[in-house]
């Protein structure tokens, strides 16, 4: 018995277009995108709206690379990924501010901070440290989910979140060190974070954002080149093998242990680093910052973007910081008021984001730069047929 097969005018299009592209193509591209990203704060007013959002979407491009190697890579969903903006915020708030005043610590910083008391490290010193203090969380975040599976790992991540979020708050009842040393600053919040001091530049400041947005570019290829480099290594193939089928990984070979430590590890340092910077950026780390919306924000870029795909990630990220933060308060926010309607946007910022998620699962539910992977599982069989009704007849 014969089946039938239809053609697909739609996918016939598809793969007549991308065999007629250069195999160059999709690298000329990213380059081109990279380079318009460097020279894009040259068009935009130093100090304006639209500089303030570029420099936010680099650093969230950080974080979205980060939680995509969690959630993306390694199939293990995060919903507590706030927790390493805070500990990467805090690690800028006790390394570079006076917030420990008794501390005289001073280290590759200009003669404007070394005159000043509490501890004051260089900047890329805290980002260092950053790194690997979020490290180590995520190991100590993954060590409890490794027998877990599908919404309970999302269970053990949120609760991971929550406790972070608490300690932020009541960290001003805990001393470490004795009276003068509380872990945190609870709402009151560490301010001012030193701004960002590079060797043989003027420090920082608020009435320039251009230095912010390129250390924050400069930031994200950094990361950008590590994810892909680890994307196309064996450990990223393991990664991408447990989060196909976790019994058929183990059963190959693959160490689950140690496979699942090194994704939360390494997307936890990313998540430190981009918050090192947010913390020196926005010149203050205080415990509202760190909401659970956060993680869902970065998770809905991921999700917007394409889990798994990396410039899905970056796309999704720059995509919803714009939206999170310019077209909702600036340009929107008073379109309901319009049609007789008492609210503004921002009040239904999670309506937004569910609406945005429900029709991107409808109309392209592979993300909007989607892994090649999952997109094949999405659309399987679409102008497969075809082409191999063309062969035949040729």
């Amino acid at each position: 018995m014969t089946t039938r097969r239809t053609r697909n005018p739609v996918g016939q299009f598809l793969i007549d277009t991308r065999s007629r592209l250069p195999s160059w193509s999709g690298k000329a591209l990213a380059a081109a995108m990279i380079a318009f990203a460097a020279i894009l704060p040259l068009l935009l007013n130093e100090a304006g709206s639209l500089m303030n959002n570029c420099v936010l979407s680099m650093a969230y491009i950080v974080m979205a690379l980060g939680l995509n190697t969690v959630v993306g890579f390694a199939g293990l969903l995060d919903l507590g990924y706030v927790a390493f903006f805070a500990i990467g915020a805090y690690t800028a708030g006790w390394f570079s501010s006076g917030f420990y005043a008794d501390a005289n610590v001073h280290v590759g910083v200009s003669k404007y901070l070394n005159a000043l008391p509490g501890v004051h490290l260089n900047w890329l010193l805290v980002v260092l440290i950053a790194a690997i203090i979020c490290a180590i969380a995520g190991v100590l975040i993954g060590l409890p989910t490794l027998r877990l599976r599908g919404d309970y790992i999302a269970i053990v991540t949120l609760a991971f979140g929550e406790i972070i979020r608490v300690f932020a708050i009541n960290g001003d009842s805990i001393h470490l060190f004795g009276a003068h040393y509380p872990l945190t600053a609870g709402r009151q919040g560490i301010t001012p974070v030193d701004q960002v001091d590079l060797p043989f530049l003027e420090p920082f400041n608020q009435l320039n954002l251009r230095p912010w947005y390129w250390v924050a570019f400069v930031l994200m290829l950094i990361v950008l080149f590590v994810t892909i480099r680890v994307r196309d290594s064996r450990l990223g193939r393991a990664w991408v093998a447990i989060r196909e089928d976790e019994v058929a990984a183990s059963s190959m070979g693959v160490p689950l242990v140690k496979t699942k430590l090194m994704a939360y590890a390494l997307g936890a340092a990313f998540g430190g680093m981009s918050g090192a910077f947010l913390g020196a950026y926005l010149n203050t780390v205080n415990a509202d910052q760190f909401q659970f919306g956060f993680s869902i924000l970065i998770l809905a870029m991921i999700i917007l973007g394409g889990l798994g795909s990396i410039w899905g990630a970056v796309a999704g990220a720059v995509a919803l910081t714009f939206i999170q933060y310019y077209f909702i308060p600036d340009v929107f926010n008073d379109l309901p008021s319009k049609f007789g309607l008492d609210f503004n946007l921002t009040d239904i910022n999670y309506l937004i984001y569910g609406f945005l998620l429900v029709l991107m699962m409808v109309l392209r539910p592979e993300g909007l730069i989607p892994e090649r992977r999952r997109k094949l599982e999405l659309t399987e069989g679409v102008g497969v047929d075809d082409a191999q009704l063309g062969s035949t007849g040729a």
